[in-house]
């Protein structure tokens, strides 16, 4: 397997004349052994297919593409979009038919404007999207059955975070609507160019075989996010301008009203949201 090390990634960050940006939250991994973490951490079978966002110069899809059927990699930035599918054909030809590229902004991602539906999502993801690319792309795409993402080591913490810990908070419930997650690892700030001021983590995550409810999701959300704005609220003070009759909403659901957004289960939300 031919990977990008510092000099490589150098050396086409040179010839794009690309200067990595906050903006598009672009740091780009230039370790092998740390893509290679990634790839094994995911779990993939030959079956897979993946998606990557935000796939930058190549590092992590040149790995991922020997573990999968396919890869589809969706893409901000048109130059690296563009000179994507050279560097897989350059460095992996075996594989460089596996690829597929997507120039799309991940947030605005739908079913249609993919080649063929993925499975797993592998992502070193933005540090500033992170939870809401996650959390769209689950919705939108109903094949994605599992994931593990890279984000930075606070947001790792949250998303995988369980209920009664002081972390846990709307991107822990949210995710745990769709999925079991987990932390997977953790990643040092030296394996990136340009080195971020945070360290990474790694979240694995399984979406559950079946959904947890039939709820509509806006509604649970909305129950969540209103029992989060202000974490030292009760839920009954919470919730008061989210519905007037919060005591008897929160009777039939058989929540306490005296407990507090981060002691709830997702379970619990569900039944609220229900009522």
């Amino acid at each position: 397997m031919s990977l990008l090390g510092p000099a490589e990634v150098r050396r086409l960050a040179a010839e794009l004349d690309i200067r990595p940006t906050k903006k598009l939250g672009q740091n780009f991994v230039h370790d092998p052994n740390t893509v290679r973490k990634i790839v094994a951490a995911a779990g993939l079978t030959e079956d897979d297919v993946v998606l990557e966002v935000g796939p930058g110069l190549g590092s992590l899809t040149l790995a991922l593409l020997p573990s999968a059927s396919q890869v589809v990699a969706v893409e901000i930035d048109p130059p690296l979009a563009r000179r994507l599918p050279q560097t897989v054909a350059e460095m992996d030809p075996e594989n460089a038919g596996k690829l597929h590229v997507v120039l799309k902004d991940a947030m605005k991602v739908t079913q249609e404007d993919l080649p063929v539906q993925p499975t797993a999502i592998v992502a070193n993801l933005p540090y500033n999207i992170a939870v809401p690319v996650v959390l769209h792309l689950l919705a939108e795409l109903p094949s994605l059955r599992k994931g593990l993402v890279m984000v930075q080591a606070e947001v790792a913490d949250r998303m995988a975070a369980k209920p009664g810990s002081k972390i846990y908070g709307v991107p822990s419930v949210k995710l745990a609507w769709y999925a079991e997650a987990k932390k997977a690892g953790a990643i040092g700030k030296n394996v990136f160019w340009p080195a971020p001021n945070v360290d990474s983590g790694l979240v694995w995550f399984q979406r559950h075989e079946k959904p947890l409810s039939t709820v509509d999701r806006k509604k649970l959300f909305a129950v969540v996010d209103a029992a989060f704005a202000q974490r030292r609220k009760t839920l009954r003070a919470a919730l008061r301008g989210h519905t007037a009759n919060v005591d008897e909403v929160l009777a039939k659901a058989g929540v306490d009203p005296q407990l507090r957004g981060e002691q709830l289960t997702v379970i619990d939300f569900i039944r609220i949201a229900e009522v």
